[in-house]
């Protein structure tokens, strides 16, 4: 690390928390669900807020946290004052958006949608997104095989 290291921390411990901040406020979600929705230890998210870190987190963790939080990696990126085009070299850009998916998206960012509205998008998506896999039946899978 270099002399801007202290900013480096107190920025992206800035971020983290605000992070924080806003899934406690937006989605009523404690510390432990942010860690268990975004893959990242309580412990390092706590220092991560405390700055209490010698070398920089592993781009792999800032990453999982912010997609775990619907954040773009790129502001977490910038507060570590990370090269962003070197920290995404060699990933792919995003596929291809799924109309019904578009037409959700649409309607989150519509004003003319009620506030309890994107209330129930959003936890059905949430629902969705982090329940767990449903196994394939050994049958049906050959059936379609075979």
């Amino acid at each position: 690390m270099n002399e801007t290291a202290p900013a480096r921390k107190i920025a992206f411990a800035t971020f983290v928390r605000r992070a924080l901040d806003d899934a406690r406020a937006m989605r009523a979600w404690t510390g432990t669900e942010v860690s268990r929705r975004t893959g990242v230890s309580r412990q390092t998210i706590n220092r991560w807020v405390r700055g209490d870190w010698a070398s920089d987190p592993e781009v792999d963790r800032v990453v999982a946290f912010c997609e775990g939080l619907g954040l773009n990696p790129a502001t977490a990126f910038a507060a570590l004052g990370w090269d962003r085009a070197a920290a995404t070299r060699g990933v792919a850009g995003p596929p291809p958006m799924d109309p019904d998916v578009e037409a959700l998206l649409r309607r989150l960012v519509d004003p003319d949608v009620s506030d309890a509205e994107k209330f129930h998008i959003r936890e059905t998506i949430r629902y969705l997104a982090y329940r767990p896999t449903l196994p394939v039946d050994d049958r049906k899978r050959e059936e379609r095989t075979g």
